[in-house]
């Protein structure tokens, strides 16, 4: 089985999506999402993948220090500053990385803010495609 930590900013909404993905995808993997500032869970980012069949309301943001100590197979950072931020981990897990936009900076009314969480959504979901046929 393969253990995989993604890690975002604030995993609220991006680094929970893979994680999401990774769970309906290929549910035999063990899979953790953290953040280098974890913000609470994303209302938007919930609803958006309720959307396409994927409930993560139940996920809690986590700070990644909380997983300092586990033997990972796979880091992947999902945004630029988490990349920047991660921390070194002591174990040879195989670093990857793609930044995504952040929804949670999406400007404009509730419509035009969905409209950009479900672009990031889905973008995420042909990321984690990919992996999974890689890995």
């Amino acid at each position: 089985m393969k253990k995989i930590l993604i890690l975002c900013t604030g995993n609220s909404c991006r680094s929970q999506m893979a994680e999401g993905w990774f769970n309906f995808f290929e549910p035999s993997y063990d899979v953790y999402s953290a953040g280098t500032h974890p913000d609470p869970l994303n209302e938007k980012a919930v609803f958006v993948m309720n959307e396409s069949g994927v409930d993560i309301s139940k996920n809690i943001s986590n700070h990644v220090n909380e997983y300092i100590d586990y033997k990972f197979d796979y880091v992947i950072t999902v945004c630029n500053n988490a990349e920047e931020k991660c921390p070194y981990f002591t174990f040879n897990a195989k670093r990857l990385h793609n930044s995504f936009v952040d929804p949670a900076k999406a400007k404009g009314n509730r419509t035009e803010q969905l409209l950009v969480y479900r672009t990031v959504r889905d973008e995420i979901r042909q990321y984690v495609k990919g992996l999974i046929d890689s890995l």
